[in-house]
């Protein structure tokens, strides 16, 4: 059995990315091969086959090994409900919230947890390939680790270091990070991968060549910017936009502080008739067809901010001229009366009052709600398939009008007496061709482009493999994987 891990430099340098393209080149060699983060800090997340939650990115990693989502590929995930302090999930479930200095105490039980997943997978694949969090190099962090190198020494595997040229300082990047690390850990770095670099590697082989001397490590390879790949971030909004036809609808996301799960507006970023804006703070909100409030790892806060960036006045004036408005998950509950959090799970206890735009309630209530859903949008009888992750309960007189009947008898959501406003817990909500074309005909687009969503990710999780077999050195590869 064979672990293999990447580690990045720095954040968003590259190590989820890297991983599915192992993931997917290794399964295409006709190898078994399961992917690992022991611990991720993201509010993107997804629910798994066994009924826990995970970080989105290890389940986009699942799809590229055909494998449905397990919790035991992401054993430990930190949701950030503030600047200090995040909800603990260990094995799918929330046990905890904590901030950062009792986590940081708290880490030996979780590197219980995250043994225990990684013993099982091991187990069961020939090949775990393993995420790292952040960069090895955080030298504040470095006690307790269970993130990078902690872990890394643990199982003793062998680790890939990756760092994003595009950044600038690749080489102080590789050489620092090398440097700050132990003598065990700077033998178990096996090699260095440089990724998004764009221009004639002949101009930067004379560099390649200075870092193995000066190192001893070899370059696996360097990967080339590519600047219409599509993979879902593990947390940083992407707001590349996919060409666009001369009619679009106009679509607005608020961007407020704890948004979660934007990926569901990837398929939306990415429609060829959709011009999909992120809203940020001081920007006013512009004339659009229609807008789409998120989800929220803390309803009542991002509630505050809203009203504090005059964004519920834009929305009113926006539902006076005729715009269409949906509420996802944190944004089904502002659309509502009130929302009440007397255990205080995303912040202080207290309730505060929604936009209400429709006559329900929300109580959050400490067991999550964590389902992998199919069911029929009121819209066309268009079918749909998605996922809920919340803690709220909703009710009231609202809901006799859904706006999803769900395949398990349940009813979801709410539409508006006048059809202008539609809310719903569904994430994944855009990325069904079909229910995706409804809620655009809604929004006002007359004739619809139908989109493959699905085969868009599957394309370029195959381009990924393509890359790792264009550019890198698979034979070391192959070699520190185990595979003949």
């Amino acid at each position: 059995m064979t672990t293999l891990m990447v580690q990045g430099t720095t954040s968003d340098a590259g190590k989820s990315t890297l991983v599915t393209a192992l993931c997917r080149w290794l399964l295409r060699q006709g190898v078994g091969v399961v992917p690992f983060k022991p611990q991720n800090m993201a509010l993107n997340s997804a629910v798994t086959a066994d009924g826990g939650e995970i970080g989105r990115a290890q389940a986009v990693q699942a799809e590229a090994c055909r494998l449905a989502a397990h919790t035991d590929m992401n054993p430990v995930l930190l949701k950030p409900n503030s600047d200090t302090g995040a909800q603990v999930i260990i094995h799918g479930r929330a046990v905890t919230s904590m901030n950062a200095v009792a986590y940081h105490d708290y880490k030996a039980i979780a590197m219980q947890a995250v043994l225990a997943s990684h013993q099982r997978l091991s187990a069961a694949y020939p090949v775990v390939m393993v995420e790292g969090a952040g960069s090895p190099a955080e030298i504040n962090l470095r006690a307790g680790d269970i993130a990078n190198m902690g872990f890394a020494e643990a199982v003793d595997c062998p680790v890939i270091l990756i760092a994003d040229i595009n950044r600038g300082g690749v080489f102080a990047h590789l050489v620092g990070t090398l440097e700050l690390l132990s003598a065990s850990e700077q033998a178990r770095v096996a090699g260095f991968v440089i990724n998004r670099f764009r221009g004639d590697i002949a101009l930067l082989q004379p560099g390649l060549d200075w870092l193995e001397q000066r190192t001893g490590k070899p370059v696996l390879g360097v990967l080339p910017y590519v600047s219409d790949l599509h993979l879902e971030a593990e947390d940083g909004i992407d707001t590349r936009q996919a060409a666009k036809q001369e009619q679009v609808l106009k679509v607005i996301v608020p961007v407020l502080p704890r948004i979660s799960n934007h990926t569901d507006f990837d398929p939306l970023r990415l429609h060829p008739q959709v011009d999909l804006q992120f809203i940020g703070p001081g920007q006013p909100i512009p004339a659009a067809d229609l807008i789409i409030l998120p989800g929220s790892k803390s309803v009542r806060g991002d509630l505050a901010q809203l009203r504090a960036r005059g964004w519920d006045t834009a929305i009113a004036r926006h539902l006076r001229y005729g715009g269409k408005l949906i509420g996802i998950c944190g944004g089904l509950q502002m659309l509502g009366r009130e929302v009440h959090d007397p255990l205080g799970l995303e912040g202080s206890a207290g309730s505060s009052p929604g936009l209400g735009l429709f006559d329900y309630v929300t109580l959050l209530e400490a067991d999550k709600q964590l389902r992998n859903v199919t069911g029929t949008l009121s819209l066309e009888a268009a079918p749909v398939a998605g996922y809920e992750i919340h803690a709220g309960v909703t009710r009231g007189p609202a809901l006799e009008h859904p706006a999803v009947q769900l395949a398990d008898g349940r009813c979801d959501g709410a539409r508006s007496a006048d059809g202008q406003i539609l809310a719903t817990y569904l994430h994944g909500l855009f990325e069904g061709t079909e229910s995706c074309a409804a809620l655009l005909r809604w929004a006002g687009l007359e004739q619809v482009q139908k989109v493959d969503y699905e085969a868009l990710r599957e394309r370029d999780i195959e381009r990924l493999a393509d890359l790792v077999e264009q550019h890198l050195d698979t034979a070391r590869l192959r070699s520190l994987c185990g595979v003949a």
